[in-house]
């Protein structure tokens, strides 16, 4: 049993017209249900005769390989979901992750960085070449919007307004919504726009992405990774700490700190839940806690 196993073909199919997953949905997907029928097959275990203490089993080797609790909660809700269809479709008797849980999944809080930290990174590009023109729109943009990182990466030219100062975002769902632009944002778009900029990375090539590699191309996500990883060594900032990620925590927890409603950030991020953006509330109260407590003279005996 591999990836293309037509069992699992047929349920990434059926997500893919039926419930309209994004392709980075049903890429997870395929990767842990797939690692979970490379598991089966050395041990000879058929989907017919799998019982729950198996995938008990698999899910504590996960963990035993390092993965964290929110990955195997991941793991565990692909392969309930797999199972539950194969039952449905009469492939399979019985559906043996019925009552398959995940441990409790750890909320870690985000870590976002300092405002001076963010100041330090955004005023260490130097713009004087394309990329760096480049590089100071893209983090301008992933600070000052909250954008995912897919966002920005399917993020078009006519996706900008200038005259309104509003970008629009493509979020899960193919659901759009539109974002202000800061002037900091619409300064640094301005000037990568330019002649001296974008245009040069182009040279001869069509292309109607916002963002461009060194080759003229549409620039990934994991060429965004290595721009943000090189710009925090510039800066001096431990690159184990930032991430495109990060920037979409630091731009809500900052906000919040400022004092902006949550259901504001939560419209800025595009969260279809307010409880998703309530985690950054706990981030701004124990940033705002430890500011007092390093800052007021009462703050200790």
């Amino acid at each position: 049993m591999t990836s293309d196993d037509p069992r699992l073909a047929s349920y990434l199919q059926w997500l893919t017209i039926e419930k309209g997953r994004s392709r980075a949905t049903i890429e997870a997907y395929q990767r842990d249900v797939t690692r979970l029928l490379d598991w089966l097959g050395p041990r000879g275990i058929d989907l017919n005769s799998l019982v729950e203490s198996d995938l008990e089993a698999f899910t504590n080797e996960l963990r035993s390989r390092g993965l964290s609790e929110s990955s195997v909660a991941r793991s565990v809700a692909s392969m309930r979901g797999w199972l539950r269809f194969l039952a449905g479709e009469g492939v399979i008797e019985a559906d043996p992750g019925e009552r398959l849980h995940a441990s409790t999944r750890s909320r870690s809080l985000p870590k976002p960085l300092g405002e001076d930290e963010v100041a330090r990174l955004l005023d260490s590009i130097s713009v004087e070449s394309p990329l760096g023109l480049r590089d100071l729109a893209l983090l301008e943009l992933l600070y000052g919007t909250g954008a995912r990182v897919s966002e920005v990466v399917t993020l078009n030219l006519e996706d900008l307004d200038f005259d309104e100062e509003l970008v629009r975002l493509m979020g899960k769902g193919s659901k759009q919504r539109l974002v202000p632009m800061g002037s900091s944002l619409a300064r640094a778009l301005k000037s990568y726009l330019s002649t001296r900029g974008r245009s040069q990375l182009l040279g001869a090539r069509r292309n109607n992405r916002v963002f461009l590699n060194a080759r003229g191309g549409s620039i990934s996500r994991q060429g965004i990774d290595l721009i943000i990883d090189k710009r925090a060594l510039d800066a001096r900032i431990d690159r184990s700490r930032i991430s495109a990620h990060v920037f979409r925590h630091s731009c809500a927890t900052h906000m919040l700190a400022h004092g902006a409603d949550i259901r504001i950030v939560q419209e800025l991020l595009g969260h279809a839940s307010i409880a998703t953006t309530q985690i950054y509330t706990a981030v701004a109260i124990t940033s705002l806690k430890r500011e007092y407590e390093n800052a007021h003279p009462r703050a200790h005996d």
